[in-house]
């Protein structure tokens, strides 16, 4: 596996992740706006992915379905005494006025600003210096601001086990502002939850080519959808009825798969990880169907063969017209509509596996929202992050006017819909020793997958007591 491409996927993937930290609303929609910090954070990961991150930020949104009945907070009175709140990120979270749920957040913001008597500072911290300023100004006692975005992998069990950051889980009880698995899962730490966000939002899946899939005649890939019955056993039957030699010249000049360097996704699709908390997974039946899946894939030859390309080697492959299926975020649809104008294509989720409950996109290391240990009232300052995103929205479902200027056809923007169902699991990013690469490498090379287990099931354990101090 090409480990630039790996990069770019992991980086792809992060850019929607816990999407809308920032959204909420009371009636179940709320606005994805421009002060969305997961998206900037993702950003730092790769910078060609900052102008997808601008875009992702432009959409709005509906509270992912599901949702139970809202919980919100009852109105608390008190008195902050001018104090100034501190919000840590990447970029201003400052609350732009460019749509009515923006204006509306804003004014929500003033309102709470008169009656508790507080004002709000947006602090902006150098994306390569991060990590480095949070973490030494919570060691020092003195935080650099009262609510910090942060990466799961920056705070649990880091930050978390030395009792530098609250828990908050009690007082994010309002799932129509909220997203639970944040508090309850993401951000859990021996039962208590440290951090808050809103839904997430985007997805990663398969671009597909329908001008191509027509002209070999095949079964509409959405059908395999609308039957429910998109998984990786049709997966592979369509990758295969689209690798032709349509001139029958011997070779082959149409593929149905570029590039197989979607291990996470495959994770995520049949609900498991290459860890479990503080132990390695990779004995794990749900895991070793995972690997021999992806196994299959280069024994059996079913991928593009590589032409010596660098990492956008798939990206060029499927924009020549003759490949039928592309992993990526559904963000890369704006560049897809200016370089395959002569082409019309669709978007559906990852393939389920064989123990997957739904379609999911796999999310490797989440941002949340934190509060310092050293910052008082941490209580208060939920409260009017939830608060500032409780309204009505205008827009009819989460990140609706960013899917629509993505995606012209109804079915392809369900689609992003249904597959934006977050997987969380840790990889790379939380155990940065972690030899996630070349493991992924020899598994796609197509070396027996029980030797690869049991060749990396020690190192892989090393990697996480690292990080655990065990």
């Amino acid at each position: 596996m090409n480990k630039k491409l790996v990069m770019l996927l992991v980086s792809l993937m992060l850019i929607f992740s816990l999407a809308a930290c920032s959204g909420g609303s009371g009636n179940g929609n709320s606005s994805n706006s421009k002060n969305d910090p997961v998206r900037t954070n993702a950003a730092s990961e790769d910078s060609s992915n900052d102008a997808a991150a601008t875009n992702a930020s432009e959409g709005t949104n509906d509270v992912a379905e599901g949702a139970g009945d809202s919980k919100e907070t009852p109105e608390m009175d008190f008195d902050m005494g001018g104090r100034v709140i501190k919000i840590v990120n990447f970029w201003s979270l400052e609350i732009p006025e460019d749509n009515p749920d923006n204006i509306q957040r804003k004014k929500n913001l003033e309102a709470l600003m008169k009656k508790h008597n507080f004002k709000v500072e947006y602090v902006v911290l150098d994306q390569a210096e991060y990590q480095n300023k949070v973490t030494a100004s919570l060691l020092a006692g003195e935080p650099v601001g009262d609510i910090i975005s942060l990466a799961r992998s920056y705070a649990i069990p880091t930050l978390v086990s030395q009792d530098l950051l609250w828990p908050v889980d009690e007082y994010t009880k309002n799932d129509k502002v909220f997203d639970p698995n944040v508090s309850n899962k993401i951000m859990q730490y021996k039962g208590r939850g440290y951090g808050f966000g809103g839904y997430p939002g985007g997805a990663t899946g398969f671009f597909y080519n329908r001008k191509l899939m027509n002209n070999l005649g095949m079964k509409p890939l959405q059908e395999y959808v609308d039957e429910d019955n998109w998984n990786w056993e049709t997966f592979i039957q369509v990758i295969k009825e689209a690798n032709k030699d349509t001139n029958n010249d011997g070779k082959l000049d149409t593929w149905g798969l570029a590039g197989a360097g979607f291990l996470d996704s495959a994770l995520a699709s049949n609900e498991t990880g290459l860890t479990k908390e503080d132990k390695q997974n990779l004995d794990d039946p749900r895991t070793v169907e995972v690997l021999n899946f992806l196994s299959k894939l280069s024994t059996e030859k079913l991928v593009r063969p590589s032409e010596g390309g660098d990492w956008t080697e798939p990206s060029q492959f499927f924009r020549q017209g003759n490949t039928l299926l592309y992993l990526s975020g559904a963000y890369e649809a704006e560049g897809l509509k200016k370089d395959m104008k002569d082409f019309e294509f669709g978007f559906i989720p990852f393939p389920k596996g064989p123990n997957g409950t739904s379609y999911n996109t796999p999310d490797s290391n989440p941002w949340a929202m934190v509060i310092p240990k050293a910052v008082e009232n941490p209580e208060q300052l939920v409260y009017i992050w939830e608060k500032i995103e409780t309204y009505d929205s205008i827009y009819d479902y989460y990140l609706q006017s960013w899917y629509e200027t993505l995606f012209d056809n109804e079915v392809d923007i369900n689609n992003v819909k249904v597959a934006s169902n977050r997987f969380y699991l840790d990889s790379l990013a939380s155990f940065p020793s972690m030899p996630y690469y070349k493991f992924a490498d020899d598994i796609n090379k197509g070396q027996s997958v029980s030797t690869v287990i049991e060749t990396y099931k020690t190192p892989f354990q090393a990697a996480i007591d690292e990080v655990y101090k065990k």
